[in-house]
């Protein structure tokens, strides 16, 4: 039932009415799209003969091409070359699977062990990548603070932020951050990001936040701090000319196999398979 308002009274003033009014923006007669065309069927212009993915036909790449290469299309508009394929391919690896320790894989092992559709495994682990805390929310605040940062020596930056950095975190966190892409887990630097930032580097290829960053690692060593996994992403996908917001969304995507894997290995198993946590496991903290 709609509930009309109270006649205004000496208390209670009349509000003055907007009146709204049209910007007259002219609405386009179709959407339009550079990314894909679909070329009608002569028969039936309603269906589809061929596709193009900006502009190569998609059976030339189905043939000629690898999954990277036209992932690669899609979001850039050209294919890569050699070196930006290799690069590309080693991240897509190194993030295919965030493992049992990120917590949107442990939501897609509480979903399969819970017996949720698996359907729904997938799109609803993938909330937990959008987060700040080791997520694709990070990814943006990092590619825009290495290129404004790489005007600056490594040792610079470490001395603006030098203060923070001795300053004691709390021992009940396992991440901690002041730099954005750097940080430590449980007290020191992670290893495996770094490994894999070696690898890439080894390549050969001209990266210039992925180098510089790693100059930036050497300079935080002696506090304990180094590369996340993140960091690593999204130095790389910047170096490959992504800009900040799709390399977030491209972060979330290449996580996508490992929490879909995961989830649906545990969907299989009894409720059993994992850890009851107990009220004894949780710290209610009152102001």
């Amino acid at each position: 039932m709609i509930k009309s308002e109270p006649e205004p009274t000496s208390k209670q003033p009349e509000r003055k009415r907007q009146q709204v009014t049209s910007r007259q923006e002219p609405f386009v007669d179709k959407t339009a799209t550079k990314l894909w065309y679909e070329k009608p069927s002569t028969d039936n212009p309603y269906i589809s003969e061929q596709h193009y993915c900006h502009g190569y036909e998609l059976k030339q790449l189905m043939a000629q091409c690898s999954y990277a290469d036209v992932l690669y299309l899609l979001f850039r508009g050209e294919l890569p070359d050699k070196g930006e394929r290799r690069v590309f391919e080693s991240l897509m690896i190194a993030l295919m699977n965030p493992g049992p320790r990120h917590p949107a894989t442990r939501a897609a092992m509480n979903l399969g062990v819970g017996k949720t559709d698996p359907l729904h495994i997938l799109p609803a682990s993938l909330q937990i990548t959008s987060g700040k805390y080791k997520g694709a929310a990070e990814i943006a605040e990092i590619s825009r603070f290495l290129r404004k940062s790489r005007r600056k020596t490594p040792k610079e930056v470490v001395d603006l932020y030098r203060n923070d950095l001795q300053q004691p975190e709390d021992s009940g966190v396992d991440s901690w951050s002041v730099i954005p892409g750097f940080g430590r887990s449980f007290g020191q630097a992670e290893i495996f990001p770094q490994s894999i930032v070696d690898e890439i580097l080894a390549y050969g290829e001209e990266l210039e936040s992925v180098s510089w960053g790693n100059e930036l690692a050497v300079e935080l060593a002696n506090y304990q701090v180094g590369w996340t996994m993140p960091g690593v992403a999204a130095a790389v996908l910047s170096d490959l000319g992504f800009q900040p917001k799709v390399a977030a969304g491209v972060f979330q995507m290449l996580c996508a196999p490992g929490l879909l894997a995961h989830g649906l290995e545990f969907a299989n198993k009894p409720r059993t398979a994992m850890p009851y946590v107990t009220d004894d496991h949780y710290e209610i903290k009152t102001k």
